[in-house]
């Protein structure tokens, strides 16, 4: 056997480090896309151009990178394409959420849940109770309120005005214009902070987290809610909660491809 220490381990080495180099490559032809000429390519990558361009020549063998006859500039191939989507279907909401809401869970003894956007609304798709809990508002299949739950007005925040109106304009016919102001102050706070706390807003007695959850190109994916009972889940485990969501939002964020956008990014709700 040998280590990396002897002469048997250089050539190992080398295409490790070859391996690295066209991946580095790869990623750049996926940064500059849609295409790029080889003096920008190799400029991206700070490498001498016929060093790129032997290692293009691999990649287009390969199928993970195609030339434009017309043009002689790369872009990304067919090969390249078929790994990414396979990636891509793998990023599920709920299959990337689930494990984290379980460690969540775990950790907090509250009730853990995902919701995401359905035909009537927020929608719970995926729950973990705390041990010893009973609640009514975190079953799955339950459909929240936008604009008197967290988790609604979660997504009142980030979604498109289009998808959000007809349930918006709904359910605030109901509400005066002092109620109509304390809900955009919540969806201020929501943009300010990543994550909005609330007590007793859907159900007395009941008090809520939620952060958004963002896939590849800051798209809202759905909403992760923490919730429990006020005698229990006080203001200083709610504002714990709080922390620990928001970085497990972030998390799986990040997992997804995505993160919060910044504030002028997102739509105006005056």
């Amino acid at each position: 056997m040998t280590d990396d220490s002897t002469p048997a381990a250089a050539p190992r080495q080398q295409k490790v480090q070859s391996a690295e180099v066209g991946v580095g490559i790869l990623k750049a032809l996926a940064e500059l896309a849609p295409a790029t000429s080889l003096s920008k390519l190799a400029e991206y990558v700070d490498m001498p151009a016929s060093k790129v361009h032997r290692y293009l020549q691999a990649l287009v063998d390969s199928g993970f990178a195609e030339q434009d006859p017309a043009n002689n500039h790369y872009r990304l191939g067919r090969s390249a394409l078929q790994v990414g989507l396979a990636a891509l279907s793998q990023l599920d909401v709920l299959k990337t959420s689930a494990p984290a809401l379980i460690a969540l869970r775990d950790e907090l003894n509250e009730t853990c849940f995902l919701a995401v956007w359905g035909n009537k609304g927020p929608t719970v798709v995926y729950v973990e109770q705390a041990l010893g809990a009973v609640t009514l508002v975190t079953q799955i299949g339950s459909v929240l309120p936008l604009l008197s739950s967290s988790t609604g007005l979660v997504f009142e925040t980030f979604l498109s005005a289009t998808e959000t109106a007809g349930l918006r304009e709904a359910e605030s016919a109901s509400l005066d214009e002092a109620q109509l102001q304390e809900i955009d102050r919540h969806l201020q706070e929501i943009l300010s902070t990543g994550v909005h706390q609330i007590h007793g807003m859907l159900m007395a007695g009941v008090n809520a987290v939620s952060s958004p959850v963002f896939a590849m190109g800051n798209k809202l994916v759905g909403v992760v809610t923490v919730v429990g009972s006020a005698s229990v889940f006080t203001d200083q485990r709610q504002a714990l909660a709080a922390q620990k969501l928001l970085q497990m939002a972030q998390a799986i964020s990040a997992r997804m491809g995505g993160e919060m956008p910044p504030l002028a990014s997102t739509r105006d709700h005056e």
